[in-house]
């Protein structure tokens, strides 16, 4: 299976080439990236180099334009796509229909891959990029069991990259406004969620409060490992208790899965992070390639602990076996 890792930075694809990615994604630095944050991404010029480093190591790069275009602003998303197949990206990353439109009719030999945020999550949604778009692979939403993968695998005329590792959104995929509603800022459209110019730490009698958008989101006692503050991952008071009533600060790590998701006739395998520093791009890719690698050679893979770089210092399956609530 192809290992696809993150690239936040010129210096994240760097690293995580010299890590083992076969592939790396990476994004414009502006609203048409899912991962739009102040330092992050590439410029059109840094985005050129990028390609061309990583093509002399056999490495490709796939540039994600996922985010949905707004009302009357729809050349800045178009100039993306073509800016990005002008650099030699070796996939696009869309979602939005009218989006995926223009690129397969404007550059029809472009490799194009259907985002998570597109949340095609069955063979007949997925068919209909495929026939209408020649869409080549669809990222599956995280809502899926390995069995679930294997069924739509069996059906479709595509191949199909899954998640496993890093950040996990509990919301249905490219729909959640939950963030929006907080900050006026929107993760499917300005590529933001829980944008850090939002995010406020206050000491409170002894514990470290975090706020985004003026809303309280959680309260850590001294040395309580402390999530970032998004709304979904929040712990709040309601009449049935206190506590977490979306999901617990967590991140995905589905090493474990990695033999049934080959079974299931899963084609690449995608680390979530561009955001995270390159300490974690490395020891997170080099993790996955030596368990990628083990896999192949019929080895044991190798279930070392990646807590250190996961969400509150801990990690789960997710909906891959279905026990996630």
């Amino acid at each position: 299976m192809e290992l696809i890792c993150p690239a936040g930075t010129p210096a994240g694809l760097k690293t995580a080439i010299e890590a083992g990615a076969d592939a790396v994604y990476c994004g414009f630095n502006d609203e048409t990236n899912a991962r739009n944050f102040p330092g992050l991404n590439f410029s059109r010029p840094e985005l050129r180099e990028a390609i061309a480093l990583a093509h002399r190591h056999d490495v490709k790069v796939l540039v994600a334009i996922n985010t949905f275009p707004r009302a009357g602003a729809v050349t800045l998303w178009q100039r993306a796509v073509d800016d990005a197949v002008a650099a030699g990206a070796d996939a696009l990353i869309l979602a939005d229909i009218g989006l995926i439109d223009y690129a397969a009719r404007r550059h029809p030999r472009q490799r194009l891959h259907v985002s998570v945020q597109a949340a095609a999550a069955n063979p007949d949604a997925i068919a209909f990029y495929v026939e209408n778009f020649g869409a080549r692979r669809v990222v599956l939403p995280r809502v899926l069991s390995v069995p679930e993968i294997a069924a739509i695998t069996r059906e479709i005329a595509c191949e199909t990259e899954v998640f496993v590792f890093g950040g996990l959104c509990v919301m249905a995929e490219g729909r959640c406004s939950l963030s929006s509603y907080a900050t006026g800022q929107s993760p499917n459209m300005q590529g933001v969620c829980s944008p850090a110019s939002h995010v406020t730490y206050q000491q409170r009698d002894g514990k470290t409060v975090s706020r985004l958008g003026g809303f309280t989101i959680n309260s850590f006692a001294a040395g309580e490992p402390a999530g970032y503050p998004t709304l979904c991952k929040g712990r709040f008071s309601t009449a049935l208790g206190a506590g977490y009533i979306f999901e617990d600060p967590v991140s995905l790590d589905a090493a474990t899965l990695l033999a049934g998701l080959r079974d299931a006739g899963v084609t690449a395998l995608k680390i979530e992070g561009r955001q995270r520093g390159r300490a974690y791009v490395e020891s997170v890719v080099r993790h996955f390639r030596e368990a990628v690698d083990a896999l192949d050679a019929g080895r044991p893979v190798d279930a070392a602990s990646l807590t250190a770089f996961t969400e509150g210092q801990a990690t789960t399956v997710g909906a891959y076996r279905k026990t996630w609530r």
